[in-house]
């Protein structure tokens, strides 16, 4: 069965105060066209779950640039003088985490698990009012599981059941950010018939993809 919808069915999976997870590193890999059919929809109070927030004006950048974003989980914001200005003029709330634990917690959150233990932050501002357990006699910071009810995902091929092939370092996040999404939409930069692509070449498999931009 075909997994592919046109523009205007995925604006309409788009919702005012949704969690959405992005994939992408610097704009490397990001689904550049979801990304403008979610600023188009209309959809605002985001929270954007994503590696950074890009570069000001730009793919997930935009989304910050534009004002649809309420609060962003991300690595850094520091490429994008609008996420630094708006933070700073108490319009968004910014939660940093390092990049290690928050593909981890991303990698939790599609697993089922219920968190990850991680020594980064104990002892600091960023252990305060998180659960710490020990283990072995060392402390450990519980990351809790971050998933969302939307994700963005891109590839360079697709077939028509959702099976991507990513290219060099564009694959990033895009395989663990399919799956923590409930709802997974994707791109392609060119879509194949369903069996034209090899299994073994597989890296994201169609199993967690939900749509897929025509």
């Amino acid at each position: 069965m075909s997994k592919m919808i046109g523009t205007e069915e995925v604006m309409e999976l788009f919702e005012d105060g949704q969690t959405v997870m992005v994939a992408g590193f610097l704009e490397v890999g990001s689904p550049d066209a979801l990304i403008e059919l979610l600023l188009e929809s209309g959809a605002e109070d985001l929270t954007l779950i994503t590696n950074d927030t890009g570069f000001a004006g730009g793919s997930v950048g935009s989304l910050i640039s534009r004002r649809r974003v309420k609060k962003v989980i991300c690595c850094h914001i520091g490429t994008n003088k609008d996420s630094g200005r708006q933070l700073g003029e108490g319009e968004l709330e910014v939660e940093l985490i390092p990049q290690g634990t928050l593909i981890e917690q991303i990698r939790a959150a599609g697993a089922g698990l219920g968190g990850v233990l991680t020594p980064v932050g104990v002892g600091t501002e960023a252990a305060e009012g998180r659960r710490i357990i020990e283990v072995g006699g060392e402390d450990y910071i519980l990351a809790e599981p971050l998933p969302a009810d939307i994700a963005l995902i891109k590839g360079c091929r697709a077939d028509e059941k959702g099976n991507l092939i990513h290219r060099r370092a564009a694959r990033n996040y895009n395989p663990i950010v399919a799956m923590a999404g409930d709802t997974v939409i994707a791109e392609a930069e060119e879509i194949v018939p369903t069996g034209e692509i090899d299994p073994d070449d597989v890296m994201t498999p169609g199993i967690f993809v939900d749509h897929l931009l025509k």
